[in-house]
């Protein structure tokens, strides 16, 4: 890694504004304490390491969990994280403002509800407000995370970053390999639940981020820049939306989605991904279409079944003391479905047999 320019006094202004962004939500961590306990010297060792380019990032921890399916999350430590921070910080403003719109995830403003607005208003758009009929095509790419290849995506880093300091510390976050150092918490039996293709232990080298940086998911944006960027000006579909490595195009033709699909596979294959075949759908919009947790259908759009049973399940099986702060996230979920006061209604009776009143408006308990 680089030392720091010499010209520049301001990198201790930048490593401070990442420790402020990074406690945001983390303060009541133990290694948030730890590290708020000494922050001052915490953060001039920090600083110190990043100018002279002595900086590495330290040890990881792995844990298991199981909604809504098995999968590892890595955590790294407390002042690792505030490294990426401070490079998100620099460079993700301009690498955002060159992406296209339909990329959602991981970027402010753009989550689960701006995507499924969003595609509910490009399949009204296609489809002349369900008055005609239209075709979409859903995909998802298999073992995304696991499979990313790192040196493909420091190709795509060296094109967007230009600042040698900066793209130094990109490729030293990127290329560390969180296995080398790490603690795993859990037992054998929840390490056992992840299947072996999606486990990181199992990635071949120089493969794989791990699922829980803040710099993972921001890496994994830039990488699919590719597929949005060849989806809207190599096959120029007009309607196209993706969160994460989950997308769908919208097309009258299903012809053309047949080869929009075959083309996909191309450009991915040049990413070195690859499309999950079981997860690849193609039918009438008129069906419904299941995306980010939403269930599109004509002329309304509600919570996907299979997350309406979850919550009900674990709402009636939480632990009074963590029955409030559950129910009112799940009630703050169903909202953002524009047909959603029968889910609500399900809710709420359940909470009414757990003793809890409820808002008339079925908003929170």
């Amino acid at each position: 890694m680089l030392q720091w320019p010499s010209a520049d006094p301001y990198l201790f202004q930048h490593l401070l504004q990442a420790y402020l962004d990074c406690r945001r939500t983390k303060r009541n961590s133990a290694s948030a304490q730890a590290f708020e306990a000494r922050a001052e010297q915490n953060l001039y060792e920090l600083h110190d390491e990043l100018a002279s380019g002595a900086y590495r990032p330290g040890r990881s921890i792995c844990f298991v969990i199981t909604r809504p399916r098995p999968r590892e999350v890595w955590a790294a430590e407390f002042r690792d994280r505030i490294v990426h921070h401070l490079l998100y910080n620099h460079i993700a403003p301009r690498v955002h403002a060159s992406f296209v719109a339909d990329s959602c995830a991981c970027i402010p403003g753009r989550g689960t509800l701006y995507a499924a607005r969003r595609l509910e208003a490009q399949v009204r758009s296609i489809s002349q407000n369900w008055s005609r009929p239209a075709n979409y095509l859903k995909c998802d790419l298999a073992n995304f995370f696991v499979s990313i290849d790192k040196a493909v995506l420091m190709a795509m880093l060296a094109r967007k970053v230009s600042e040698p300091w900066w793209l130094a510390l990109a490729e030293t976050i990127l290329m560390h390999d969180p296995r080398q150092a790490v603690d795993v918490r859990g037992s054998r039996r929840e390490l056992a639940l992840v299947p072996a293709h999606k486990s990181l232990f199992n990635a071949p080298d120089r493969h794989g981020l791990p699922i829980g940086n803040l710099s993972s998911q921001f890496f994994a944006n830039v990488l699919l820049d590719g597929l949005d960027q060849h989806v809207k000006h190599r096959i120029r579909a007009r309607h196209y939306i993706r969160y994460v490595d989950d997308f769908v195009l919208l097309h009258e033709d299903p012809q053309w989605l047949r080869a929009a699909h075959a083309s996909i596979e191309t450009k991915l294959a040049a990413l070195h991904l690859q499309l999950n075949p079981r997860k690849t759908i193609q039918q009438p919009i008129s069906r419904g279409i299941d995306f980010v947790g939403h269930l599109i259908r004509p002329w309304h759009r509600t919570t996907r079944a299979r997350t309406v049973t979850a919550a009900l399940q674990r709402v009636a099986e939480a632990p009074a003391a963590d029955l409030h702060q559950i129910a009112n996230s799940y009630f703050g979920l169903f909202r953002q479905a524009t047909h959603s006061h029968a889910h609500r209604a399900q809710l709420a009776n359940l909470l009414r047999k757990r003793g809890k009143s409820v808002f008339a408006n079925l908003t929170k308990i």
